[in-house]
This record gives structure tokens, sequence and C-alpha cells, in this order.
């Protein structure tokens, strides 16, 4: 551990982390300190920790269901939140499943997929070329393929109506909110992760409208999105032809909306 190597006051990082607004600063000073190997490494990265930089881009990598996911600068971290829609996924997805991880980010829900199925073809889409740099380091040497595009476009036309699980982390934050949200997400990370329209439901939607194409009939659509919103967005579902089931984790404190393309 880089603690045993170099001498540090242990108790003054913590504090300094505490009084910049960190409220794990236990957890993140023994972090910062293992990913340190010299007292001047530690000082900058707690200069940039106490300036606003995510820790995960500090650390380069994430937990997200129990793995350690690489998290490049610029790139959407993975919440624990999330969660729930690998649990989700995993629960109607059956044997050898066809899915698509929309807006996959760094690809965390991907890797946490892949290692809990056995699917038959699974792909990650971004438009954000870093993310997508992001997620083919973290999905090297697995059967995924990783793509750049906008949701549905890049994917090959032959999965069109053959899909099992389409999983979505869209962006669901309405614009006049995305000033409001902590720096260390409103400066550190693409606002095309955060920004979801005026009412936070512009990409989601365009996501259900597209699932209706996309998956087979007794397919899923599982996507991520605030409390507030899943009302609004269930009723877009069910305009649509799909029939929606608000998820709520209490553990998480995560709202998802699960919906099935009927048969």
């Amino acid at each position: 551990m880089a603690s045993d190597l170099f001498p540090h006051d242990h108790a003054a990082l913590v504090a300094r982390l505490r009084a910049a607004g960190c409220v794990y600063a236990e957890d993140e000073a023994t972090l910062l300190v293992s990913a340190a190997d010299s007292p001047q490494v530690l000082t900058a990265l707690t200069d940039r920790r106490v300036a606003g930089e995510p820790l995960e881009h500090l650390l380069g990598w994430a937990e997200f269901c129990g793995r350690r996911v690489a998290v490049d600068p610029g790139v959407f971290v993975p919440r624990a939140r999330t969660a729930l829609l690998v649990e989700a996924a995993v629960s109607v997805a059956g044997p050898a499943p066809a899915l698509v991880d929309l807006c996959c980010g760094s690809g965390a829900i991907s890797v946490a997929l892949v290692d809990r199925l056995a699917p038959r073809w699974l792909a990650a889409v971004d438009v954000d070329p870093a993310a997508v740099a992001c997620a083919r380091r973290n999905l090297a040497g697995r059967d995924v393929t990783v793509v750049q595009g906008d949701l549905y476009d890049p994917l090959p036309l032959q999965w069109r109506g053959r899909l099992d699980v389409v999983v979505a982390n869209a962006p669901y934050v309405p614009t006049p909110a995305v000033a409001l949200m902590p720096a260390e997400a409103r400066l550190h990370e693409a606002s095309v992760a955060l920004d979801g329209g005026s009412d936070g439901l512009a990409v989601l939607r365009r996501v259900a409208a597209g699932a209706v194409d996309w998956l087979r009939p007794g397919g899923h659509l599982v996507v991520e999105v605030s409390a507030g919103q899943a009302g609004a967005l269930c009723e877009a579902m069910t305009g649509l032809g799909l029939l929606p089931t608000v998820l709520r984790a209490e553990e998480w404190e995560a709202t998802g909306v699960l919906a099935r393309r009927p048969d």
C-alpha cells in the first residue's frame, strides 16, 4: 500500500476533504493514498479533488456492481443506483439473450451483463467518442460490440425486431436543472450524458420509440429515470404500445421503468 511507502497525515487529509464537502472523506482519503506513490502525487490528487474533480476520474476507476470499471476524464461516472437496470435486465433476459446497452458511457452496464448472462449478442452504443473509447477498454476481451452513434442508428439491421432486451441509462436531467448539479458532474462529465432536454425525457422518448421497432415481441426495455418523471415516461410508453411498469429500489434510491413490447 502507498501509505506504507511514505509518511502522510491521514487526519489532516480527511479534514481537508471534509472541509471541501466530501461526504465520505475517510474513504476518499484512503483511496487517494492508495493511488499515490509519493507525497507530491498525493498532494496533487488531493488538490484536484478539493477543486471538484470526481474521485473516480482521479483514481481512473469506479466500482459498479462489485467490479472496477475504468473511467476516463470527461466520461460519465457510473452511479450505484444504475445497478437497478442490471438487476431488471437479468430478471427478464432469458437464456442466451440478444441485448443492447444504449448511452453506455464507460460500458459499466455491459460489463455487468456480460459477466452475469451468456448473451448470443451484446452491443454497447454511445454518441460520445470518449465514452466509446473507454467502453472498448473495459470490454476488451469480451464478446461485445462497442460502436459510436446516436441510439439505434449504428446497430446492424439484422437485429431489428430481434432484441430481447434494450437497456438505456440515457440522460434525464432537465436542461434548466443541469446548472444546479454538483460541479463534479456538471463540469467534468460530458453534457450529452446529463442533459435530457426541457423536461428531461427527450432522449428517453426516442429510446422508447426505437424500442418498438428493435425489440422482438415480448422483449423488454429497461431505463433509469427520476421518481418524478416516471409517470410521464410511462404515459409516453403506453402511447407507443409498450406495457410499462415502474421499478423502485430503496437501497440504491433508484427509479426505473421496465416496459414490455406486447407479444
